[in-house]
């Protein structure tokens, strides 16, 4: 299904049927599935994401996040352009159920065009650590497009 932001910067194709929500000011959206979630935002930048500003960024966003670790950041290549990509792990929220959490893997992407950010977080909240979502991540990653 294809999602076009409010601010008509751009769009990406997201699963059938899963759930949206909007998010505040008409920035994004998040769309989950179960205990997965895919969120896209555009915020205004100044210059273009590089892995050092990434690494430093995502760590100060997750500095008092529950399990924060192996944050490894890189350039990666996707159809709309040379992407900076964040991966790492979290804690999940405890579920009130069982008080118990597990470690979520993120993959968080930084597109950048004409001094707009477009930040597409992908989270596996259903899936251990080290769970295999290489293939569905690169295809809503791959169709992400500039409008």
């Amino acid at each position: 299904m294809a999602y076009a932001l409010p601010s008509g910067h751009s769009r990406l194709n997201v699963p059938e049927g899963w759930a949206r929500t909007d998010l505040p000011g008409g920035n994004g959206a998040t769309f989950t599935d179960k205990l997965n979630t895919i969120r896209i935002e555009v915020r205004p930048a100044r210059a273009a994401p590089t892995v050092t500003t990434v690494l430093a960024d995502v760590a100060a966003q997750n500095r008092t996040a529950a399990g924060f670790a192996g944050l490894a950041v890189s350039t990666v290549t996707r159809s709309a352009a040379a992407v900076v990509l964040a991966r790492y792990q979290v804690n999940s929220p405890v579920d009130p159920v069982t008080n118990r959490y597990v470690k979520d893997d993120v993959e968080r992407y930084e597109f950048f065009r004409a001094g707009s950010l477009a930040l597409i977080t992908l989270i596996t909240l259903s899936a251990p650590h080290g769970s295999d979502n290489v293939d569905p991540w690169r295809r809503v990653t791959e169709s992400f497009r500039w409008r």
